[in-house]
């Protein structure tokens, strides 16, 4: 288990659950539109968001913004030490920087000292298209163990100082150099907490599906303690991807899992129409609850009967089951009124 580290309120690592982060796609100057992606972040469970901070002309509005925000914030800086120290003295309560590139080592000492007073965690970490010639010489060419390097590299400078409330982070746009770099850095440092995904992912269906095939063989391992889907997307839409991979490792469940069949020539209902219209009557259920939409009834309550409720097609309508259990029938012009009164007792309540 790796140790834990606080961003404000929020922990990371230890025994805390797996984090799903983003980062924010407005530019700082532009508060209220930053701030109304915080709150629509917020409420699809986006527990921290980092943001670049690029210039001192934007220093009052990282103030306000970490003053209001719904979410703790990490500052992504590069190369200026002094948007460090601001970013520190203006009460962001994480600090994203390359040790290497703070300039005289008596300014990241500075940094360090600053972070350390205010018990503020520093994530480090490279990406692919970060790393030096020399880094990939060192390595013999393999450009994942060149990625791990450099962040070994970075590492070291604030251990160097006695500072270990560090978050490591080694991105690639290949899964392979990604897994690589986590693998080696995880053998030599996995006691401290590790943020993991994907760079430059992309977008759509390809970029979703490479961060969930790289995500989800790092997770799978046990290593990552937050993670972010980087998609060229709207930031919502990485954060309902990220739970979904959590989900899918059994890591955390958030809201309800859908089940449903891909269909076949069996098929009594359109699951698609179905799924439509019962979506907006899934609210205020708990956590992880399962509801099944199967197109017959011949397999459908069986291979759904992990489902706490479900519907299935069948050659007079619509069948209701329950844990595999069969518990009621309907035409399917009353699917709506009919699976409305099924949810109800298990509605959280307010």
């Amino acid at each position: 288990m790796s140790r834990s580290v606080s961003v404000g309120s929020l922990g990371i690592g230890g025994d805390n659950p797996v984090r799903v982060e983003s980062m924010l796609k407005t530019p700082l100057c532009d508060r209220e539109a930053c701030l109304d992606m915080l709150r629509r972040l917020s409420e699809v469970g986006c527990e921290m968001a980092r943001v670049a901070f690029p210039s001192m002309d934007q220093e009052d509005d990282l103030k306000k913004l970490v003053e209001i925000s719904p979410i703790p914030l990490m500052a992504d800086i590069h190369f200026d030490p002094a948007l460090a120290e601001k970013a520190l003295a203006q009460g962001c309560p994480a600090i994203r920087i390359n040790p290497g590139n703070m300039g005289h080592p008596r300014k990241l000492e500075r940094i360090v000292e600053m972070a350390r007073e205010r018990k503020v965690p520093i994530r480090i970490g490279a990406n692919s298209g970060s790393v030096s010639p020399r880094q990939v010489k060192d390595a013999g060419g393999n450009r994942g163990l060149a990625l791990a390097l450099a962040v070994e590299e970075q590492l070291l400078m604030l251990l160097r100082h006695d500072f270990h409330d560090v978050i490591l982070s080694a991105k690639s746009t290949d899964v392979g150099e990604t897994l690589e770099a986590n693998g080696v850095l995880y053998e030599r440092y996995g006691e401290y907490p590790f943020h993991v995904g994907m760079t430059e992912s992309g977008s759509g269906i390809p970029g979703i599906t490479k961060s969930s095939v790289g995500l989800g063989l790092l997770l799978s391992k046990g290593i990552g303690d937050t993670i972010r889907v980087s998609l060229s997307d709207s930031p919502v839409l990485e954060i309902e991807t990220g739970y979904e991979i959590l989900r899918s490792l059994d890591l955390r469940h958030r809201g309800v899992e859908i089940i449903s069949c891909p269909t076949c020539g069996r098929k009594k209902l359109d699951v698609v129409a179905v799924l439509s219209k019962i979506r907006p009557l899934l609210v205020d259920l708990p956590d992880g609850f399962k509801v099944a939409v199967m197109g017959c009834e011949v397999n459908g309550p069986q291979e759904a009967r992990h489902a706490d409720i479900g519907v299935a097609g069948s050659p007079t309508g619509i069948v209701f089951f329950r844990k595999g259990e069969i518990v009621g029938r309907c035409p399917l012009h009353k699917l709506e009124k009919e699976i409305s009164l099924l949810i109800e007792p298990y509605r959280l309540k307010s």
